[in-house]
């Protein structure tokens, strides 16, 4: 049994080379995956004691056509869930069915604004409050013309 490189003492102080290793040339060894739902872990996450079916109410709402809605992912409810980029978005419903709405959205691509048309299940989406203040201010100056 001879004397191995690893116990010569003029290997023993020399530094690691990345070019002696077999994996130096190999590049990238896995894929990032861009998944549907990729990067929605705390975006779609549910809160402390929040988590579970949402309740009868929520699918009790009435919806009609014109009327605002905010999209809030329910990540328990899979079915009609809208992409993650309509989650916190605000939108107006044009279509009502039996169990979803059709909601526009508008969407900056590049320099223009696209009215994007997606179809939503009802546990995700709930009505907004955006328009109160202007209704509130239309009812009050409708009142101020009748006195």
């Amino acid at each position: 049994f001879g004397s191995s490189s690893a116990q010569d003492p003029a290997l023993a102080d020399a530094p690691f080379s990345p070019e002696a290793s077999p994996f130096f040339n190999m590049g990238k060894l896995h894929t990032l995956s861009r998944g549907y739902r990729s990067g929605t872990r705390n975006k779609f996450s549910k809160y402390y004691r929040t988590k579970g079916m949402p309740g009868t109410s929520r699918y009790m709402a009435t919806f009609k056509r014109g009327d605002y809605v905010d999209i809030v992912v329910d990540s328990s409810v899979q079915s009609g869930m809208p992409f993650s980029f309509y989650h916190g978005r605000t939108g107006i419903v044009f279509n009502v069915n039996r169990n979803a709405l059709g909601v526009e959205v508008t969407k900056c691509i590049g320099n223009r604004q696209l009215r994007k048309r997606i179809h939503v299940n009802v546990a995700h989406l709930r009505k907004s409050r955006c328009n109160e203040s202007f209704l509130k201010r239309v009812k009050d100056n409708d009142q101020k013309k009748r006195d």
